[in-house]
């Protein structure tokens, strides 16, 4: 249900990010891959500490995803965390538990990877996911603040 990435899912992942209108906004899902995506699928591929991870429903068919980073840090005596990502569920497959058992799945691996704390952001403008992180016991102890560079 859950493997890692490959490049012949680029445009089905790419396309699950597009589906939401800030996705739509941001994203290029039509036509071929664009050489961003393909330069950052292989930046991701190459770092030991990246993880992109697609679920697959029982023909192959791409039908989610998250990006999981491990990520050293010095304060808390040295902690590792670890950070998700680009969480995406396609529209026909969700609220059937597909996204609980998603990150229920990267919690268990950011635990074998020895993280002590798993953090994630979620964009203000998605209440829905917001409260679904919630029920999942994520705790919104820190305001997240971005500044956009493009």
């Amino acid at each position: 249900m859950f493997r890692k990435a490959n490049s012949a899912d680029l445009p089905e992942i790419i396309a699950l990010l597009a589906d939401d209108p800030l996705g739509a906004a941001r994203e290029a899902a039509f036509g071929a891959v664009d050489q961003s995506y393909r330069e950052a699928f292989a930046a991701i591929e190459a770092d030991r500490n990246q993880l992109l991870v697609v679920a697959v429903d029982d023909d192959e068919k791409v039908i989610g995803c998250l990006q999981l980073s491990f990520i050293p840090g010095l304060s808390r005596k040295g902690m590792w965390r670890g950070q998700i990502e680009s969480v995406r569920i396609a529209a026909d497959h969700r609220g059937n538990g597909l996204g609980a058992a998603m990150i229920e799945w990267a919690v268990e691996q950011v635990r074998k990877r020895g993280c002590g704390l798993l953090q994630l952001t979620s964009d203000k403008r998605r209440p829905d996911a917001i409260r679904f992180y919630e029920k999942l016991g994520f705790v919104a102890s820190h305001e997240g603040l971005k500044l956009d560079l493009s």
